[in-house]
């Protein structure tokens, strides 16, 4: 593949930095692929790029309509896409924040509002909207997908000299990638995995963090909530796919809700987990000076291959 693929698009936790990490625990051999929160894709675009997806298909979920609507469009109708995305990228060289407060007030959430208004139909997901949302992820304040009470998406603008708004080879790739037949999209719960997921499939789980802190509620970026039940039912789902001999991934923080789902728990021990803590960045912090190293917690069913020098 000419472009190494990567994503195109910037998500609140995206693992692009994790994934020397996450590499150790890819098994030697994968079936089916899950990523039920797929945000930005980082390893799905990892996987491909080493050539471990193996024909055997993948499918890519999250219950952020937009995000899904906008991988759809890519994937299938990666020319209207750039059609409308070229000119907002003119513009915003031209007239920065002035065009961004526009584009997301006057142009993005008014289509929302109506797509969603005629049914919120992922297969009309119109183009003008993936193009609007890639240029806001683009540009918006580190990269965030956050509405209103109202559903409106309020994200502030970003402070970015020259972003790279639009980015044919990489978006080019991206969606030859997408558009694979054996790779599904779609919009979902993430216990739906359950229904599908089989023994010899690999699944990687990368929900929205359980804050470590009452400052670090992370948790309001991402467009919907994410709950400590919903991470104890998370930690159910996650058992009883490793007792399956479905190989299993996790990342999240080290919140001590989290911590005691996984760590020491006799469930997680007896389904044949463990759990590791690994450095990691904080990258969203409304205050940049506490931004920085942290510790996060990698849960895995796959023994890391070092000792047979697989990396």
């Amino acid at each position: 593949m000419a472009v190494k693929l990567r994503p195109f698009l910037k998500w609140v936790g995206g693992k692009r930095q994790l994934l020397p990490e996450l590499r150790r625990y890819y098994p030697a051999s994968i079936g089916r692929y899950f990523e039920p929160f797929v945000g930005s894709g980082a390893v799905f675009f990892d996987l491909l790029n080493r050539d471990r997806i193996n024909g055997h298909g993948a499918v890519l979920g999250d219950d952020n309509a937009d995000l899904i609507g906008c991988y759809r469009r890519v994937g299938h109708s990666l020319a209207e896409v750039l059609a409308a995305l070229e000119p907002l990228a003119e513009e915003h060289a031209r007239r920065g924040r002035e065009c961004y407060l526009e584009v997301r007030d006057r142009r993005f959430n008014p289509m929302r509002a109506a797509w969603r208004d005629r049914g919120a139909n992922l297969d009309e997901y119109p183009a003008e909207l993936a193009a609007m949302l890639i240029y806001l992820n683009r540009t918006g304040y580190n990269g965030l997908f956050r509405v209103n009470a109202s559903g409106e998406f309020n994200v502030p603008p970003g402070r970015y000299d020259k972003p790279k708004i639009l980015d044919r080879a990489l978006l080019t790739a991206a969606s030859q990638a997408l558009a694979s037949p054996g790779v599904t999209l779609r919009h979902w719960a993430f216990d739906r995995v359950l229904d599908e997921a089989r023994e010899g499939d690999f699944v990687y789980f990368d929900p929205p963090y359980a804050p470590v802190s009452a400052t670090a509620n992370f948790r309001a970026y991402t467009g919907r909530g994410f709950s400590d039940r919903d991470q104890e039912t998370l930690q159910r789902v996650v058992i009883e796919l490793a007792r399956r001999g479905v190989n299993v991934l996790l990342s999240n923080s080290t919140a001590a809700s989290v911590a005691g789902l996984y760590e020491n728990n006799r469930d997680a021990r007896d389904a044949g987990l463990g759990a590791v803590r690994v450095p990691a960045r904080r990258s969203i912090n409304s205050n940049a000076t506490r931004r920085g190293a942290v510790e996060e917690l990698v849960v895995s069913n796959v023994e890391p291959p070092e000792a047979a020098g697989i990396l």
